[in-house]
Formats: structure tokens, sequence, C-alpha cells
């Protein structure tokens, strides 16, 4: 039946135009214009002769179309919002995952590198070491970059080979050191290059320490509640 409408409508407004062709006007209207009007009468017609196919499922139908328009509807709300959605999602890995830090912008647009406080009271980060991952401790009261003689190993230091002649001070009393140079240092985006930094004896450090050698090169270290948040 639909198709028989729909050549019935095309085959009126042809005729149509075919005789008024001439003229240029038909019923009053510019043949281009009612042209236009007919294509949107076979349109209309195919809609109207498709509804009262199905007018006994039109509850089921007008249900499809409203979960049609919702999906529509987040698509287009994700692509609009995509950018915060993004924050979120950063936030909440954040939170799961220890020592992930998450990219943020402010209200002026300034990137900030935020890092959640672990179970323990401190903040952990995954840092990278001249192309290799470590995690360290974020402690503004050490004054130079730490790495333990584990972390040096793994990196490929050779701590074996340091000189560890200086005397430095630790929350267990007075331990040895050895001054070494990181090729690079990076946190997410941010990346300081030829970093001091030192490697504790054996034993004499768990777990490596981001100082103020690194800390101290960036623009502000601000701890809000949880977060620990780091402007390049």
């Amino acid at each position: 039946m639909r198709f028989w409408v729909l050549i019935a409508v095309l085959g009126f407004g042809l005729a149509m135009l075919l005789l008024n062709h001439q003229t240029g006007r038909t019923f009053g209207l510019g043949n281009d214009e009612f042209a236009s009007l007919v294509q949107l009468a076979a349109i209309g017609a195919l809609i109207a002769t498709g509804i009262l196919a199905s007018r006994r499922r039109v509850g089921e139908n007008l249900r499809n179309a409203a979960l049609w328009l919702l999906i529509a509807l987040l698509f287009v709300a994700g692509y609009v919002y995509r950018d915060d959605l993004q924050t979120v999602a950063g936030r909440m890995t954040a939170g799961l995952v220890p020592g992930r830090a998450v990219v943020t912008t402010d209200a002026s647009g300034e990137q900030i590198l935020v890092l959640h406080k672990m179970d323990n009271g401190h903040f952990q980060v995954q840092a990278e070491i001249d192309g290799r991952r470590t995690s360290m401790l974020v402690d503004t009261g050490a004054s130079s970059v730490v790495l333990s003689y584990a972390d040096a190993e793994h990196l490929g230091l050779a701590p074996e080979s340091l000189d560890f002649n200086m005397m430095v001070s630790t929350a267990n009393g007075m331990s040895v050191a050895a001054p070494i140079r990181l090729e690079s240092l990076a946190i997410g985006p941010i990346e300081r290059r030829n970093v001091r930094a030192m490697v504790a004896g054996p034993g004499k450090l768990d777990q490596s320490l981001l100082g103020m050698t690194f800390l101290g090169s960036l623009g502000s270290v601000e701890i809000r509640g949880d977060e620990l948040r780091l402007r390049d």
C-alpha cells in the first residue's frame, strides 16, 4: 500500500508540473516550491502509512522512538562534555590506582597534576626515571631526590660502582649516600632533565623519595585535603 501511495503522490506532482511548465506556477506556487512540497508530501505519506500499518503497536513504537532519542541525546552530551568526562574518569582511576597522576585544568585553563593521598597518609607517584618507571614518595622535607639502593639497581644505575661519600640526615639518623645526576625525571607531562639526586646506601631507604631538587623547580606544590596539586 505504501508503494502505491508514494507512486500516486509523485505521479500527481509530476503531472501538475508538466501541465504548468509554461506558466511556471502550480496552485499559486512557483514550480520549484511545488516540487519541494511534493517531496515533503511523499515523505509524509510514507510516515503516515507506516504508522497506520503498525497502529496496533503504537505504544511500542513510541517507546522505541523515545529510546532512540535518549541514546542520541546521550551521544550528544558525551561529545559536548567529553573533556569533563575524561577528567572525572581520570580522578576515579587515580583514586583506585595508587600513584596514578591525573592532569586536570583549572578555571584559567592552566594544567594541574593531581595526586591522591594513600591509605598510609602519604602521596605516592609513579615516576619515570631515564625512561624506566619506579614508585616514589613525595617528600617536601627531602632536600634532594633520593633513590633507594634497590631502585638504583632496577634503573640500571650500577650503585655498587658509586662513591658513597656524603653524610645525610634521615628519619633513622645519619647515613651515607652517593651523589648522581639523572638524565630525566618525569611525572605525567612534567619532565625535568639533568636532575641532582642521591642514592641511599644498601638497606638505608625502603622507598625512593621525590624531593626538592624536583619539586622546587615547579610553579607550586599545594595540598588540598586528600589531593596534592603540582603546577609546572
